[in-house]
């Protein structure tokens, strides 16, 4: 467990450490703003986030109990926060939850590994300290505003992933492949990703569209245009998401046509050839009969007949066949 905390004043970094339990103190001065961020959360830390800041005890359990639906929650004059980072390393997605307490002068994440640059989050807070001055919702803005840009880093991994099977797909109908057989298996696979990414990004659109509106207090009117940037990009993330969507639809519905193609094609040889084989056996079958009177059978020439009849047979059906392209 690592728990990092920050001290602004006036919108300035003043101190990078403070003790947790001197909380409710250091919040009667209005002039401070409290950054306390957790990493791995325990049952004693979230005990004294409740002694200290009067949090309420479901909001704390929803702290230690991870794969929290995205969504924020009112509770008296703070205000609890779910959200999603994404990384998609070798084209698998990973999520990584974060819970924040946002109030007028402090800001509680807790979080189970990093998934957001703390470095750079921290890095824009002393740019901009005019804004730090509006306290936790400004840092809670940087913070999303990090998580919602690393959408796009793991959006265009599966774009690239997608376009590959796309390719390959188009690729089919003209060589064949020995991938065919896990093709779709692979574009079912992206299916998956795509929408477990969407259940990450769907609900934090509503839960950022509720803050950009301003219908939570902590969102003084300076950070709106911030907050409706924001809910922009997560527009933006989910059109892409339903774009890279239709391109696999599409890849999967071309898969499936040219495998129904193949099999046909298939199906069709399989066909000319059992029909030329055929004759040949329809004509061994009716001389292969016990019956007495065959006057074939006493014909010194029967027995080359029969063996031409079903050379001569099988020739013009290949031929036949062949023209059409069936063979």
């Amino acid at each position: 467990m690592a728990m990092t905390c920050r001290l602004y004043r006036h919108g300035q970094l003043e101190s990078a450490e403070f003790e947790p339990a001197q909380a409710s103190e250091l919040l009667k001065d209005p002039a401070l703003l409290l950054w306390l961020d957790i990493e791995g959360p325990t049952e004693e830390n979230m005990a004294m986030l409740g002694r200290e800041y009067g949090f309420h005890e479901l909001a704390l359990e929803d702290c230690l109990h991870p794969h929290q639906r995205p969504k924020i929650e009112q509770y008296g004059s703070y205000y609890f926060l779910v959200a999603y980072a994404v990384s998609a390393g070798g084209g698998e997605l990973q999520g990584h939850e974060l819970a924040a307490f946002v109030g007028h002068n402090y800001l509680i994440t807790v979080r189970k590994d990093p998934p957001y640059d703390l470095a750079e989050v921290v890095k824009r807070s002393k740019a901009h300290t005019e804004l730090c001055e509006e306290g936790g919702a400004y840092l809670l803005y940087l913070l999303l505003d990090e998580i919602v840009d690393g959408y796009f880093d793991a959006l265009d991994r599966l774009e690239d992933l997608s376009e590959e099977v796309e390719d390959a797909v188009f690729s089919e109908q003209a060589t064949p492949t020995a991938d065919e057989v896990g093709r779709q298996t692979q574009i079912f696979q992206l299916k998956k990703q795509l929408l477990k990414f969407r259940r990450v990004v769907s609900p934090l659109r509503e839960v950022l569209d509720v803050m950009q509106r301003r219908t939570i207090d902590v969102v003084s009117a300076p950070l709106e245009p911030y907050y409706r940037d924001v809910y922009d990009h997560v527009l933006r993330a989910t059109d892409f998401l339903d774009n890279l969507r239709d391109i696999l639809s599409s890849a999967l519905e071309a898969h499936l046509a040219v495998v129904s193609n193949r099999l046909n094609e298939i199906m069709k040889r399989l066909t000319s050839w059992g029909a030329i084989i055929l004759v040949p056996t329809l004509i061994a079958g009716i001389y292969g009969m016990n019956f007495r009177h065959m006057p074939e059978l006493n014909w010194v020439f029967g027995y080359p007949f029969a063996l031409g009849l079903m050379v001569a047979s099988g020739l013009l059906l290949y031929r036949a066949f062949k023209r059409r392209g069936w063979v």
